[in-house]
């Protein structure tokens, strides 16, 4: 590989820009098709300027440092008896505060939580060549491997690499998943599933509304999976694992290792998502945040560049019905609509937003705002 455009020292804002071509630079990191495992492995020593943002945005909103300030953890032991409605009053109120939880006892077996974890560390550890593969830039691609998918329109690259891969060919042709975690991808993925949909029938409960109300709506129908993997950072006072961001789906559940770096914006300060054996960390996105009119928040949140890593998180986003002839339109649910309470968004397609959210970076305002009325 060549580091002498990628890791040249070019940390100074103030450094005379025609001596620096960022486009040239971006397509020589891409062209690599070996992400930021590449130049780490090729022993860069200082974060090369395209991963380098302007300084104000890594500063913008203070991190909080109480340690009694802690995104809600809640157990779902007993849901299915006597604390059934404390769980569902639980979530209301996390998901209508904070936008985010942590859920533990959710039935998903440790052991499985363990081989996907390792299954995607091993994808992103094994040979470049059997990586090279499956590397793209098109979001029609079943199964892809890139690094950062919106290199092109950021204002920064975040130092992570990912593995993606959509419903499809993990329901329908299985074999096309890297051999190396095809296993414990499926078996993953049946328990995750699972879990969303009693999620979703808690928050269906949390809005008032029958607990089958948000899958009917078909808000679990569709998922999509993105595995990152983020390589110990040399300096990572200077770029983001993740910009800032809210998710483009229903709901999101992610599952993370123990090394920590994710961070939810809260009272305009970034608290830390500590990492829990056996945990899994749900958080509200756009979508479920229009249909429930501002009700349920979808709020910002980032994962920080470390020197220790590397590190691994699985997100899974639930989608809705988002594509062909049968894909919905949503809007605020009507049950939820009245006089006092005037719906706040129009109807969309979930493609009209993606439209939307995929032609800028990841760092740029929120999709929800062209949806607003």
């Amino acid at each position: 590989m060549d580091t002498s455009v990628l890791g040249r020292r070019t940390s100074s804002h103030d450094e005379n820009q025609s001596k620096y071509d960022r486009a040239k630079e971006l397509k020589a990191f891409d062209d690599t098709k070996a992400g930021v495992k590449g130049l780490v492995d090729a022993g860069t020593l200082h974060v090369p300027k395209i991963f380098i943002g302007p300084p104000n945005e890594l500063a913008h909103f203070p991190t909080c440092h109480q340690p009694n300030l802690q995104v809600p953890v809640i157990d779902l032991q007993g849901i299915n008896g006597d604390l059934h409605k404390q769980i569902v009053d639980e979530v209301r109120a996390a998901s209508e505060t904070w936008g985010f939880f942590q859920v533990v006892n959710h039935e998903v077996p440790l052991t499985v939580l363990e081989n996907m974890i390792q299954g995607v560390r091993k994808f992103h550890e094994q040979d470049l060549d059997v990586k090279k593969e499956f590397y793209s830039r098109d979001r029609e691609t079943t199964v892809r491997f890139n690094s950062n998918f919106d290199l092109y329109k950021s204002k920064a690259a975040n130092w992570r690499d990912t593995l993606a891969f959509a419903r499809a060919v993990v329901d329908q042709d299985p074999k096309q998943l890297p051999s190396v975690c095809r296993d414990a991808v499926i078996e993953y993925t049946k328990h995750v599933k699972s879990l969303g949909d009693q999620l979703f029938g808690l928050l269906s409960e949390a809005l008032g509304l029958k607990p089958d109300h948000l899958r009917e709506l078909e808000c679990s129908k569709d998922y999509s999976f993105v595995c990152h993997y983020y390589p110990a950072c040399p300096e990572p006072e200077l770029t983001l694992g993740s910009s800032k961001h809210s998710d483009p789906s229903f709901l999101t559940i992610l599952l993370q290792d123990q090394i920590g770096g994710l961070q939810v914006l809260h009272d305009n300060q970034w608290v830390n998502v500590h990492p829990i054996s056996g945990g899994l960390v749900v958080n509200i996105a756009d979508f479920l945040q229009a249909i429930s009119n501002d009700k349920l928040q979808s709020v910002q949140h980032r994962v920080l560049a470390n020197r220790a890593g590397p590190r691994v998180s699985i997100a899974c986003f639930f989608t809705g019905q988002r594509t062909g002839a049968l894909a919905k339109s949503y809007g605020p649910i009507k049950e939820l609509i009245s006089e006092e309470n005037p719906p706040l968004y129009r109807h969309f397609l979930i493609s009209e937003y993606y439209g939307k959210f995929f032609s800028q970076g990841l760092d740029e305002k929120s999709g929800l705002d062209h949806f607003r009325l």
